[in-house]
């Protein structure tokens, strides 16, 4: 290490400068950072920002760092209005990073490096076909935050376009807690938003070949790109129909289909559940560690080869002693067996506004969308474990946070009220409620007093619905299915219900839900199934 390299002020550890030196190894060419900044605007971030490339520059020759002030002539020339921003080898592409990469976005940003410096997309061949037909120029600005498991990717999706296409796309990673005015301009309210050509937002990551057609078309390319297999109208016969494709759903489908049962899953909504919107999994058996979404795209991909999985929902369905029948808006299916596996659902306010300012203001995932409100003011509603817990996690990310409940005590564990207790955290005890206030966003709650009767407005800038989960168990109502007093589907040690050849698995039969529970469920109904339908055909 040179003697100037020595005396460096480091700023990253030197367990992080071992591993990017390992990273740099895989640069090929020269890569040229612009940094701009604005004294007295965000001086935080351009201090961490200006010490972290300083770092990258120090820790290899090829990145070289060129400083500059919002409002200079550079600023001008490449339309930098915000502090902080860094290009990303504007001689030949067009990336930015608006707002310091602190955290899971600093991933990105290291991709960005490798993609300009390697002067190649890594797309895949689909893709760039797609892409050569582009004639416009496009803009994309993909919206993040620092907590936020799915955002690099997406970025990433954006920034390969912009290498293969330098031509025509312009790619921008804006960090939200540090961009407030950028991100009300367009109504972020959840993350990864991706906005193209301020035409088409999209919430959510993306598989590479969809972002690639929303970009090119400026259209939603999601139902575009499932093609039906069957024709309108069409009627399948199969041996098991799944309703549901979460954990337990997507399982029995693996094992249904394994055991040489033709299977359907029908799913009306996102295909993971709850599961694909959790940023980070931490207990599933095999990972240490991994997103929501990719854990569900693992077992959705794997249970694809068993089986087949349409986004519908059935508008009718009813079950007679000889099969089920289902319709759905494009084809009819025949079952000799159904499985319910739909899952649970957080349960709403039913308050005003709730449903209109859900997005914006109105959430029910503090790790998805805490950060968001970083220096802020938010209101978490709920007294058990999860509405406490919320809390706590928010106050650590530096969120003001305040917690409603209709009772008198919370229901969570004595820890967590202690730890509370501790933290100072305001509530509002025995209130509820009355209606969530707003324009464009919320600003306000109105909360009653369940003791006096009496009502008040609290500004807030958001609200975090913590008050627990409702069971998707109208199919099984429908049916005749018997239900406990809370909506879940009661079955036996097999995952049988009291109505023949209808099983359920997972949350909606209520227990402990886990993914774990659900997978083991929709497992042992598969397999129920399978015996069960063999047994009938020999008796």
């Amino acid at each position: 290490m040179s003697e100037k390299a020595k005396e460096h002020q480091w700023y990253l550890p030197e367990k992080s400068r071992e591993q990017l030196r390992e990273l740099f190894k895989e640069l090929v060419h020269p890569v040229n950072l612009h940094l701009f900044t604005l004294k007295g605007t965000n001086d935080l971030f351009n201090e961490f920002l200006s010490r972290f490339v300083d770092d990258l520059a120090f820790l290899e020759p090829r990145i070289k760092v060129h400083r500059h002030t919002v409002g200079d002539d550079a600023s001008r020339s490449h339309k930098v209005t915000y502090s902080p921003t860094v290009l990303v080898e504007p001689e030949r592409y067009h990336i930015r990073f608006v707002g310091a990469p602190m955290g899971e976005e600093g991933r990105s940003f290291l991709e960005a490096l490798l993609l300009t410096s390697k002067r190649a997309s890594g797309l895949s061949d689909e893709s760039k076909s797609v892409l050569e037909t582009l004639e416009e120029e496009r803009e994309v600005k993909v919206f993040v935050s620092p907590t936020c498991p799915y955002c690099p990717a997406q970025a990433v999706n954006a920034f390969r376009a912009a290498v293969e296409r330098p031509d025509k796309v312009r790619a921008w990673c804006v960090e939200i807690g540090q961009m407030h005015e950028l991100a009300d301009r367009y109504g972020v309210g959840s993350v990864p938003q991706t906005n193209f050509n301020e035409k088409l937002n999209i919430l959510g990551l993306e598989p590479e070949l969809r972002f690639v057609g929303e970009l090119v078309l400026l259209k939603d390319m999601q139902a575009m790109l499932e093609a039906p297999r069957h024709k309108p109208g069409e009627t399948v016969e199969v041996d098991c129909l799944i309703l549901g494709a979460g954990p337990a759903g997507l399982t029995a489908g693996i094992y249904a289909g394994r055991a040489g049962l033709k299977t359907i899953i029908l799913e009306k909504a996102t295909i993971g559940g709850q599961v694909a919107l959790t940023p980070v999994v931490e207990n599933y058996p095999g990972f240490a560690n991994i997103p929501g979404i990719t854990l569900m795209e693992v077992m959705a991909a794997q249970a694809r080869q068993y089986c087949e999985i349409i986004q519908e929902e059935p508008v009718s369905l009813s079950a007679t002693k000889d099969a089920i029948e289902a319709r759905t808006a494009s084809l009819a299916v025949k079952a000799k067996a159904l499985l319910i596996t739909t899952g649970a659902t957080w349960k709403k306010l039913d308050a005003p506004g709730e449903a209109e300012y859900f997005g914006h203001g109105v959430n029910y995932c503090a790790t998805c969308d805490g950060y968001l409100y970083k220096g802020r003011t938010v209101l978490v509603v709920g007294g058990g474990n999860t509405a406490l817990t919320d809390a706590l996690y928010l106050k650590n990310l530096g969120v003001d946070v305040s917690i409603v409940h209709r009772r008198g005590e919370f229901r969570a564990e004595r820890y967590l009220s202690d730890t509370v207790g501790r933290e100072k955290i305001p509530t509002y005890m025995n209130s509820v409620v009355e209606a969530i206030l707003g324009d464009v966003k919320v600003n306000a709650v109105a909360l009653r007093d369940t003791v006096t009767g009496g009502t008040k407005k609290v500004k807030t800038d958001g609200v975090f619905v913590a008050i627990g989960e409702t069971p998707n168990s109208e199919p099984a109502a429908r049916l005749g299915c018997r239900l406990t007093e809370e909506g879940n589907i009661v079955v036996d040690s097999r995952m049988r219900t009291n109505v023949p050849r209808v099983y359920a698995a997972g949350d909606v039969t209520g227990g402990v839900r886990q993914i774990i529970t659900a997978v083991g469920q929709g497992g042992t109904a598969a397999l129920s199934i399978f015996e069960d339908l063999a047994a009938s055909e020999h008796s």
